[in-house]
């Protein structure tokens, strides 16, 4: 891998000696941004200024007048009332994209103080079928479980399942009323909301279905090896079924990642005594409840975190509060990360208070709630199916794998069978993909068929054809792609300058995506790339160029390819050759 500084460090490290010589400290930061109005922008002259007491158009001239940038800028300009805008020399640019073009990681420096962190994110419900409300959760915390490995932090991914509690009561009695032959075969078709209905409904009818269901809930709670065993054998049908929704999506989940509520019950007795232990438990209407500051009802009155209810049963809260203690101090995590919906934002932030009032949760160790909005049909209510229903996630990626296929079908008729249903997987599960993602996750969004399919805008399908096209350059060049790492560049048209500079922002986006936990960011900048690349290669000829030209521009084509790959790669989307 080669040594790569992106240009914007580089002249941070060019800086800082002359800011630190204006200060008389060493710590002064030139503060380096990229700029809208010329190549980067240079404002640490105002704050130090202001440190100084002095005028910061007067610091701005000693830092230009010290000649550091003269070997990297073609121009240096003060702006405003101390600004410092940059216009880097094309030879500069080519120079740092051939030593991009020479590293496997396209110039993103690994974390330099990795850490442990664990992703909980999925959890989906034992013997509910997958619907579409899971569907930001999952491709949002693979996302992120992508880019944090990138970036070199230890990742331990943790699908919080739901398989306890007093459903199960009623879910073990259904399926023993079944006979255990029929329920394994039904299950194993996937029809688990069928399955969980029907037992649902017979408890609203039956007494006596209700008292063996309860009693059942006392039997699990026990650990009754015979309801241990049915229990298992539920989860296990279940996770089957999760398995086949997480490889068609292709997520990183497995079986080995499976983190259910069922595993922290044997540790709640000990959260709820070191809680007590810590005096932090109060009674409050006959429960043990710990009050976090800041946290009040609709009276304004103190809202209290019950860990323990007046009956002396665990909450759900006990439950999360030995979560956090099992991954702090089994799994060593230093950063927790919760991709779950914005509704429960005041639950998990008192989650995290309480842990930090216990002294569990303490720097450098973190939690921190991936909060994200909901999928919305075209009434701008949450999505469902024409029955009123939930959308099951596995209908959807079916609809958007025949929706893909349609148009593949429609562009390209030549393909053979096989190849046109590997590529319309591809576009219809990247399409689902990146329509999510593409989002701000905060927000809510529209789910809209006919604009996340289509090649044309921000677009998973777009982004692929992109990515396709370029690699059809190289198979009518002849060219082997290996080659044309670390060719010389020459940039002598606006447009390649133009694209030289977006794919040398790509180090500082994903910093920027991670740092954010926003993976609609890196979406945002490979759309930009993606328009970037069609208007060079709308205005500069790469086939009929002569060299050293055409070597140059190719090279260009191939980290463009490169960087489209890697990108959509950690947003856990398939860059295909050809489309």
């Amino acid at each position: 891998m080669a040594d790569v500084a992106n240009p914007l460090s580089i002249v941070s490290d060019l800086l800082a000696p002359v800011f630190a010589d204006i200060a008389g400290r060493p710590d002064a930061d030139p503060v380096v941004r990229p700029s809208d109005r010329a190549d980067a922008q240079v404002n640490g002259a105002l704050p130090l200024a202001k440190q100084m007491g002095t005028n910061p158009r007067e610091v701005a001239q000693r830092v230009v007048d010290s000649g550091v940038l003269a070997d990297v800028c073609s121009e240096v300009e003060i702006a405003g009332p101390g600004f410092i805008n940059l216009t880097f020399t094309d030879t500069f640019l080519a120079a740092q994209l051939q030593s991009v073009a020479l590293d496997d990681r396209l110039g993103c420096p690994p974390a330099s103080t990795p850490r442990t962190v664990v992703v909980d994110y999925s959890a989906p419900n034992v013997a509910k079928e997958m619907h579409v409300g899971h569907l930001r959760s999952t491709v949002i915390g693979d996302a992120l479980v992508r880019l944090h490995e990138f970036a070199g932090h230890r990742v331990i991914r943790e699908n919080h399942i739901g398989d306890w509690g007093r459903p199960f009561g009623m879910l073990i009695e259904h399926l023993l009323d079944l006979g255990e032959d029929v329920a394994a075969e039904g299950l194993g078709q996937g029809d688990l909301d069928g399955f969980y209905k029907a037992a649902n409904a017979k408890f609203n009818e039956s007494t006596e279905f209700q008292e063996r269901a309860r009693d059942r809930v006392v039997l699990l709670q026990a650990r009754d090896p015979e309801t241990i065993e049915i229990w298992q054998r539920l989860v296990d049908m279940s996770n089957t079924y999760f398995q086949g929704v997480y490889s068609r999506l292709g997520v990183l989940l497995t079986d080995d990642d499976l983190a259910g509520e069922s595993g922290y019950q044997p540790l709640m007795e000990g959260a709820y005594e070191r809680l007590g232990k810590a005096g932090l438990l109060e009674e409050n209407d006959g429960a043990q409840v710990v009050f976090a500051p800041g946290f009040t009802n609709r009276d304004n009155e103190p809202l209290p975190l019950i860990v323990r209810s007046s009956a002396g049963a665990f909450m759900y809260a006990t439950s999360d509060l030995a979560c956090v203690l099992d991954r702090i101090e089994r799994l060593h995590a230093d950063l927790l990360l919760y991709v779950i919906g914005a509704p429960q934002a005041q639950h998990l932030q008192m989650v995290f208070t309480v842990a930090e009032m216990a002294g569990w949760l303490r720097p450098p160790a973190e939690a921190v709630h991936i909060a994200f909005g909901s999928v919305l049909g075209d009434d701008r209510k949450m999505l469902r199916s024409r029955s009123g229903d939930s959308v099951k996630l596995s209908d959807l990626l079916d609809e958007a794998v025949e929706r893909a296929a349609a148009a593949v079908a429609e562009k390209n008729p030549e393909l053979d069978a096989d190849t046109r249903a590997e590529v319309a997987r591809t576009i219809g599960i990247g399409a689902v993909k990146y329509a999510d993602l593409s989002n701000d996750r905060i927000k809510d969004y529209v789910f809209d068929w006919d604009r996340m399919l289509a090649f044309e805008g921000n677009t998973a399908p777009y982004l692929q054809y992109a990515h396709a096209r370029i690699c059809s350059i190289f198979r009518r060049a002849g060219a082997d792609r290996i080659d044309l790492h670390g060719l010389a560049i020459v940039l002598g048209q606006p447009q390649e300058r133009e694209l030289a500079k977006r794919l040398l922002a790509y180090p500082t986006v994903v910093a920027e995506t991670l740092a954010a936990y926003a993976p609609h960011k890196l979406c945002t900048y490979l759309f930009e790339l993606a328009q970037d690349f069609s208007t060079f290669y709308e205005h500069c000829q790469v086939m009929q160029a002569d060299e050293p030209v055409r070597s140059s521009r190719l090279a260009l084509c191939d980290v463009t390819a490169r960087t489209l790959e890697q990108g959509l790669g950690l947003l856990g989307i398939d860059a295909p050759e050809a489309m």
